[in-house]
């Protein structure tokens, strides 16, 4: 058996780096098995250069991975922390989210709703709390997208939990895609790994779910 066999016990690389232990640990056990198959190969028999190249770059590769995990994991943190500090200015106001609560304030009633398509009428149907049609605005025509409106509440109140439906059709096909609610922000919270909103009527919900800053 040459040198170089009783050093890498038989193989023509100069290591593996599939080995257990952080990239570090892996580039200094290669070094140390480069020298010393270097130092003892046969000189009819040299190191294979591009296997040694070969070696070097899985090893560059790993340890960069290695940096990039690091680094990634920082921005994540980062994001978390800003994520905490645009949220706390939310507190106090209002926001815009899925859900068919009607927010009354001032004797208004306000809700909204979202079409997947143009509808040939729009119709909303107030609720109280037993769920009885207490009233209706008929909205006609009405193109593709977001749309908000108002309904005169006289002496409803908004702690009395009215609610609304709406109604929206093209010839006999409905596009409504959805309802939308107002909602008041209470507090902020995070985990961690997310923000989160604990608002007045629909309670916690996770950030993503706010669709616009009233």
């Amino acid at each position: 058996m040459s040198g170089v066999d009783a050093v890498s016990g038989g193989s023509r690389g100069a290591g593996s780096v599939t080995a257990a232990g952080s990239p570090a640990d892996a580039e200094d056990r290669f070094l140390k098995l480069l020298v010393a198959q270097m130092q003892n190969q046969d000189p009819l028999n040299p190191l294979d250069n591009a296997q040694v190249t070969s070696q070097m770059a899985q090893i560059q590769s790993v340890a960069g991975l290695e940096k990039l995990n690091t680094t990634v994991g920082g921005l994540n943190g980062h994001l978390v922390q800003l994520q905490a500090l645009q949220g706390a200015s939310l507190v106090g106001r209002e926001v815009t989210l899925v859900g068919s609560r009607l927010a009354i304030e001032d004797e208004v009633g306000r809700g909204g709703f979202e079409l997947a398509a143009a509808a040939d009428q729009v119709k909303v149907e107030i609720l109280n709390a037993a769920g009885r049609v207490v009233g209706q605005l008929d909205l006609g025509a009405t193109g593709a997208g977001r749309h908000a409106f108002e309904w005169p509440a006289g002496t409803a109140a908004d702690a009395d939990g009215y609610r609304f439906r709406v109604t929206a059709t093209a010839g006999s096909a409905s596009v409504l895609k959805s309802t939308l609610m107002r909602d008041r922000v209470e507090a902020v919270l995070s985990d961690g790994v997310g923000l989160r909103l604990d608002l007045q009527h629909a309670g916690t919900v996770s950030y993503d779910t706010v669709l616009a800053i009233n």
